[in-house]
């Protein structure tokens, strides 16, 4: 619970934070008034002085328009402190999905981060008003009758204390509560699943059995949490009951003493239109609002993959690519997609990854490129895992160039030298030449003429992106089906530009020439892999001979094995 209210402390931490407060103090005005001007009124209108009561009564409605004109400004200062948040909370998730391949970070990012950006937003508001209410009624009782304030303020902070200790209780409880419904929707769908064989087996007994525990443990997780509530009526009845009481316990000593009737009803009011009502709110918004912050907050906290901010960042030792045992696999309970994968791609290297569709090999290059986190296993580029790489160190390593190539609008040049911006016009002339681009640039109209990414067809971003790779510093370059929408001729051009630029080149093979053209060929098959080249493959893996078997002519291209 601490980590979840320290993340939304440091929200806070911002101009728009002190903007928030600053626009609150219109607000605290009428709060200190009300009272104030009831007990003024009163005692103007037992004196037979109707219009001075009057007065006091006009001076508070005109108070309240001040505090409507905070009001309307707190929103908008709101907006300022809760986007940021939802912002970073967006950034966490996407990060975390792209490391670890969680499924489950599509109802994260959906759900869970609309549930956190609301309930902070409600629980700032809450806490806000609070805060409000208290400095104005304490201001208010201070300038009427401090002796009441004494009688007053003492137990209603007694009660709110109270309620903050009983909330980190309920917030454990609710923690509870929510594993064992997981545990019991589980056992009795289970259960339910095998009813038959249960039925056939004679296992009514066992099956009672099985589900009774789960079902027990949910009984005392509710019975908890209901214990839990009955301790927050407890802590209302002494903060918002309490100082009521008191006040009317004590009334006939106070009047004795010189506090006037209206002073006296002042001070009721205080009590019963400002402090129990605040009370109220704040104590069902954290016991509603403030849990479903923590716990959800906590699961979006809790999915991100650990980092040690006190580890130094390290640089690679050239880009040779390692794995060592290497496994992964998109969420916990989910198949390996690899396993135990053993690989070792020289500086200079040039590979081809072929295999059926779904068996691994886009994943594989996510994985060597740092865009994914092995389940088990090592994988080391130029001798350092890629996640303890800077960015920058990163990106001057390895380029990867996707399927669906990403084009942006801009001009050809910016487009071409997004990955070395400072590339001079005959270097990025001599990439797009190498790569087979140049009808193209020319078709667009020279370098400086204006993308429209809508405008060009899936093989023409293709060829921008493959020219932008080309022009990059990384010399390891990850082709994943990269030229699949080129045809034959112009994907041959493009990979042996790529073999010849030197450095390593590892292509996901879209069609079997690019396997043959590599020095090395990697087969996936499942849990398996073998490697060779295109000689020694034919003799040692079916699976490479059956791709063989499936390629057509005509297109030129591995077809997926049945």
């Amino acid at each position: 619970m601490k980590r979840e209210l320290s993340y939304g402390a440091t929200a806070l931490k911002k101009r728009a934070a002190v903007r928030l407060a600053v626009w609150s103090v219109p607000e605290i005005l009428p709060t200190a008034l009300y009272g104030v001007a009831v007990a003024h009124a009163t005692d103007s209108f037992l004196a037979g002085q109707a219009w001075q009561g009057i007065a006091w009564l006009g001076g508070l409605v005109a108070t309240a328009f001040l505090g409507a004109a905070g009001s309307h400004q707190v929103y908008g200062r709101l907006g300022e402190l809760v986007e940021p948040l939802r912002d970073d909370l967006v950034r966490r998730v996407v990060r975390g999905a792209l490391r670890t391949g969680d499924d489950a970070a599509v109802a994260r990012l959906n759900r869970q981060v609309e549930i956190v950006r609301d309930t902070f937003a409600g629980l700032v508001l809450v806490i806000r008003n609070f805060a409000v209410t208290l400095i104005g009624v304490l201001t208010g009782l201070l300038s009427l009758a401090p002796v009441i304030a004494g009688f007053v303020i003492p137990p209603f902070l007694l009660g709110f204390a109270a309620s903050l200790a009983v909330l980190g209780l309920a917030a454990e409880r609710m923690r509870t509560s929510l594993q064992a419904d997981e545990e019991l929707a589980a056992t009795a769908g289970m259960a339910f699943g095998g009813v038959r064989d249960v039925t056939a087996m004679g296992a009514e007994e066992f099956a009672e059995r099985l589900v009774g525990r789960p079902i027990d443990n949910q009984a005392e997780a509710e019975r908890s949490l209901a214990k839990v509530a009955a301790l927050r009526t407890l802590c209302f009845a002494i903060g918002g009951w309490a100082p009521l009481l008191i006040l009317l316990a004590v009334g006939p000593w106070l009047v004795g003493r010189g506090v006037s009737t209206g002073t006296l009803l002042g001070g009721l009011t205080y009590v019963l239109i400002g402090l129990q009502p605040a009370l109220s709110t704040v104590m069902g918004a954290l016991g509603d609002s403030g849990l479903r912050y923590v716990v959800t907050l906590g699961r979006i906290l809790d999915a991100q993959p650990p980092t040690d901010p006190a580890r130094p960042v390290v640089e690679s030792r050239g880009h040779q690519v390692k794995l060592r045992g290497l496994t992964f696999a998109y969420g916990p309970a989910a198949e390996p997609v690899l396993a135990d994968l053993d690989l070792t791609v020289t500086e200079g290297d040039h590979l081809a990854v072929v295999g059926p569709s779904g068996i691994g090999k886009s994943t594989l290059a996510g994985l060597i490129c740092g865009m994914l986190a092995p389940t088990s296993g090592r994988l080391l580029l130029g001798g350092v895992p890629p996640s303890e790489l800077s960015t920058e160190r990163l990106a001057q390593t390895r380029v990867l160039i996707p399927q669906e190539a990403y084009v942006f609008s801009g001009t050809v040049r910016e487009n071409l030298s997004y990955l070395l911006p400072d590339a001079t016009s005959s270097e990025v002339a001599q990439a797009v030449e190498a790569v087979g681009a140049g009808r193209l640039v020319d078709r667009l109209g020279g370098l400086g003429a204006r993308v429209k990414p809508n405008e060009l067809s899936a093989g023409e971003r293709q060829l921008i992106a493959l020219a932008r790779a080309y022009l990059s510093p990384a010399p390891l370059v990850v082709l994943d089906e990269a030229t699949c929408f080129l045809d034959p001729e112009a994907e041959r051009r493009a990979e042996e530009a790529f073999a010849a630029r030197g450095g390593t080149l590892i292509v996901i093979a879209h069609r079997i020439s690019s396997a043959l053209r590599a020095r090395r060929i990697l087969v996936l098959d499942g849990n398996k892999a073998a490697i060779g080249n295109h000689t020694t493959l034919l003799r040692t893996s079916p699976l490479y001979r059956e791709l063989l078997g499936h390629w057509q002519p005509g297109s030129d291209r591995i077809q997926p094995a049945s």
